[in-house]
């Protein structure tokens, strides 16, 4: 991508009018109601990962490496309540939501952002008592259209796949640009910042390695808070390419004109979306002919490449068994359900589970691939029993994308699902209905926030 460019972009400046100067007003009402749900839902997942290791590891990371003596840089950890700086605390809930892969995605991104812009709300927030509900709504609606642009643009314009984090820290950048009030000239260097510091980590290689890597989306929040507050305080930054240079224009010509934020899936299982369909494919399967699993003699898997890279044994560990393909679709032959017990503990060692995955195979079909990443993820399953029946599931696209969104109970009982185990039913659902207040003109986002900063 060329790399001179002296004066702002038409690109820049459409940007700056969106994140800095629209009101909640300019914003349809159904995105606004969309980003709540997606709030509830990203908060949901960052609260059933809190007591999960990766999470206490970030967390302690944070107060080790990402302190500061400054009352008015920090903010208290999300769902731990210990402060750290505002970059540290958004790090930390980031990295835990990170490992836990059920939050929400974009399909042209092949990747994420509610990750990364719902902690970097939730930290700035709590320097903002007044901070209304529609206001943090039209907050992370700047974050969720910024980051997804970002993210198109870097996929088009460079040859190698890289994490949610190398782009949705631009996200960040916006949405705390928006609420820390900086000047154009402020933003567009925190964007250059962002942008030139932001983790360009390889997908592919956690995909083949699974580790608490996951997305890169703990240092996405990072780099994105930390470059807002480098730009407020003077340092400077080359204009952000994929927002400025020629090659990307055309990802930002529909900003203010299609709201990506009601065109991102939400993920009904904690596992890569890759794996969904074949998932769904299974769950399909079980209910329509009553498959006992114990008479199944094969079960073969065609989709798109990267699902079939997907791990393809038995995990030994939580990270690898949310990258799997043939586990979880094991699991929902056996149980009909897939939850953080399924992807943990003992449920990584299931002698049923077990046997089915070593009668799995993966096939890449090319017309899966045709479908990848912009029309959603395609997968179809086939499975043989002992006694020579065959069962097919026909083409299935991952459920829960803009095709077919899941609608607002569907949502709200998967957030319970996630959140009330680890806070109990009434704080859950007090969370629940303090989020989807924030759409009224009366609600006040400290009401929210108030719930997720105590621990569990």
């Amino acid at each position: 991508m060329s790399i001179a460019i002296p004066t702002p972009s038409n690109s820049f400046t459409r940007l700056a009018d969106f994140a800095l100067r629209s009101g909640p007003e300019d914003i349809p009402a159904s995105t606004m109601e969309r980003a709540a749900l997606l709030l509830l839902d990203t908060l949901g997942i960052c609260a059933a990962s809190a007591p999960m290791e990766a999470g206490g590891i970030a967390r302690d990371t944070a107060l080790a490496l990402y302190g500061t003596a400054d009352p008015a840089m920090s903010a208290p950890m999300l769902f731990d309540g210990r402060p750290a700086s505002l970059a540290g605390a958004a790090f930390a809930a980031a990295t835990q939501t990170d490992n836990l892969d059920g939050h929400d995605g974009y399909n042209p991104t092949k990747g994420h952002i509610g990750v990364a812009v719902a902690p970097a709300l939730s930290v700035l927030a709590q320097h903002l008592p007044g901070l209304t509900g529609r206001e943090a709504l039209a907050a992370l609606v700047v974050g969720y259209e910024v980051a997804g642009r970002a993210g198109t643009a870097l996929h088009a314009t460079v040859s190698d796949y890289h994490t949610s984090g190398a782009w949705n820290a631009l996200g960040v950048v916006a949405l705390a640009a928006r609420l820390r009030g900086l000047t154009d000239g402020q933003l567009r260097h925190a964007l250059g910042i962002a942008e030139y510091h932001g983790p360009r980590s390889q997908m592919m290689r956690e995909i083949a390695n699974p580790t608490m890597l996951h997305d890169g989306s703990g240092m996405g929040a990072l780099v994105g808070l930390s470059s807002v507050i480098m730009a407020e305080k003077g340092f400077t930054g080359a204009p952000a390419i994929t927002l400025e240079a020629p090659e990307a224009e055309s990802h930002w010509a529909d900003l203010c004109k299609v709201w990506q934020t009601e065109l991102q899936y939400v993920k009904p299982y904690p596992i890569c979306r890759w794996a969904h369909a074949p998932i769904d494919g299974a769950k399909l399967l079980r209910a329509r002919h009553g498959i006992d699993h114990e008479k199944i003699a094969r079960i073969t898997i065609r989709s798109f490449a990267e699902s079939i890279a997907l791990y393809p044994g038995m995990p030994d560990h939580s990270a690898r068994a949310q990258y799997a393909l043939a586990f979880p679709v094991a699991w929902m032959l056996v149980n009909g359900h897939i939850g953080l017990e399924q992807i943990s503990g003992e449920g990584l060692a299931d002698p049923r589970v077990a046997r089915l995955v070593a009668l799995t195979e993966g096939v890449v079909d090319a017309r899966h691939q045709a479908r990848f990443p912009a029309q959603g993820r395609w997968a179809d399953i086939e499975i043989e029993m002992q006694d020579g029946s065959v069962y097919e599931s026909g083409d299935l696209n991952a459920s829960g994308g803009p095709d077919a969104p899941f609608d607002a109970a569907t949502i709200c009982d998967k957030y319970m699902a996630f959140a009330a185990p680890v806070l109990g039913e009434a704080r859950a659902g007090a969370l629940r209905d303090a989020v989807l207040a924030l759409p009224r003109t009366d609600a006040l986002f400290s009401d929210v926030n108030t719930l997720i900063t105590p621990a569990p």
